[in-house]
């Protein structure tokens, strides 16, 4: 696992299947499958992603929020995730195309689907591509200027 989209992933999957109480505990799981990282860096991606600690059964674990209760991100958590993934923007009336590394698309389209991103009907992400559709009020060019401005483009 090189990249932080990869890693995210896996920190996913660990959550799902493990009743993780501590990032000293993610850290240890991620390094039996050859990541290593710090504990700053699995905070940082714990932010990134959303999860939160929950009471289960008389102890608290880490939980990544369920798909159909988005947690809404805070505006520089966004400014991030564009920063460190959106290489291009382009657009074609109310449809945005976002360029990202391989692997990174679904990052940042998911950051944009838990955010108050304005003129925004959807996302949609492939690997490395991802079409945002833009409201018919604000249109294409308006989204693409502000994802612009996002990825400091």
């Amino acid at each position: 696992m090189s990249t932080k989209a990869q890693r995210q992933h896996l920190i996913r999957e660990l959550l799902a299947g493990h009743e993780i109480g501590s990032q000293a505990q993610l850290v240890s799981l991620l390094a039996e499958r050859s990541v290593d990282v710090t504990q700053a860096t699995v905070c940082r991606d714990l932010d990134e992603m959303g999860v939160a600690k929950m009471r289960t059964a008389g102890r608290t674990v880490y939980a990544v929020p369920e798909a159909d209760a988005p947690e809404t991100l805070l505006p520089n958590t966004l400014r991030r995730v564009f920063g460190d993934w959106v290489l291009d923007v382009r657009f074609s009336q109310n449809i945005v195309v976002l360029r990202t590394p391989p692997g990174s698309a679904h990052v940042v389209a998911s950051a944009i689907d838990r955010s108050d991103f304005d003129g925004v009907v959807g996302t949609v992400a492939g690997d490395d591509t991802l079409f945002i559709v833009a409201t018919e009020e604000l249109g294409g060019p308006a989204v693409a200027e502000h994802c612009r401005e996002l990825a400091d483009l």
